[in-house]
């Protein structure tokens, strides 16, 4: 691939920064848009459709996984990568089920972020060093279709998409407002998901979110 067009998605600046440069210091590597959130992440890859998209898994609005699953349906064109704190089984499974195929952990050296583009923009797989051996075999002996026994997979995606906003204190009529839809039928949303989930108020709902993963 002569030119890579490389879309950066992270809600800290310095981080965004940080990536850009190493990124750009390739020869015919460029970062054609830049996302502080997962919403806009979806938006500019559909805006840009670039060659690869690197997401970070902890993001307001729309975290990285719901994100990577937009994008992954949307632009199946572009190969994604997500950056993470976590060297946890659970969060590369759910990683891996929404569509990406590159896993790196935040504190990896640059020559491993340069590697993982290289070998996604290539058609291949890359994790961290660190759990690949793990994961990658863990994932390959139980298959791309295992069924997950977790409520959270039994939401829909707009379901998903709520449970975030209503753990990052959005109200009714904020989330109908930024979903497009009246609050009515976010409170609808809200009823299936609290029995979906075996859940009873709110409060439940932001515990059940951190505990999850859904936000930091």
């Amino acid at each position: 691939m002569s030119h890579l067009r490389i879309l950066l998605a992270d809600d800290h600046t310095v981080v965004r920064q940080g990536l850009r440069k190493v990124l750009e210091e390739q020869q015919d590597w460029e970062v054609v848009a830049e996302a502080a959130d997962g919403r806009q992440a979806v938006r500019l890859s559909e805006e840009f459709k670039p060659d690869v998209t690197i997401l970070d898994i902890a993001m307001p609005l729309l975290n990285g996984i719901e994100a990577t699953r937009q994008i992954a349906r949307r632009v199946p064109s572009t190969r994604i990568i997500v950056l993470s704190m976590h060297a946890d089984e659970a969060y590369v499974g759910q990683v891996l089920q929404a569509g990406a195929v590159g896993y790196l952990l935040k504190d990896s050296a640059a020559d491993d972020l340069i590697q993982a583009v290289s070998e996604v923009a290539r058609g291949k797989s890359f994790f961290s060093p660190m759990i690949a051996r793990v994961m990658l075999d863990e994932y390959v002996r139980q298959g791309k279709d295992k069924v997950i026994s977790d409520p959270y997979e039994s939401l829909s995606q707009r379901e998903r998409e709520i449970v975030q906003l209503i753990a990052e204190a959005k109200t009714n009529k904020e989330i109908a407002h930024l979903l497009k839809i009246s609050p009515t039928t976010v409170e609808t949303h809200r009823a299936h998901i609290m029995e979906k989930l075996g859940l009873h108020s709110a409060a439940e709902i932001v515990l059940f979110a951190v505990r999850r993963g859904v936000i930091r």
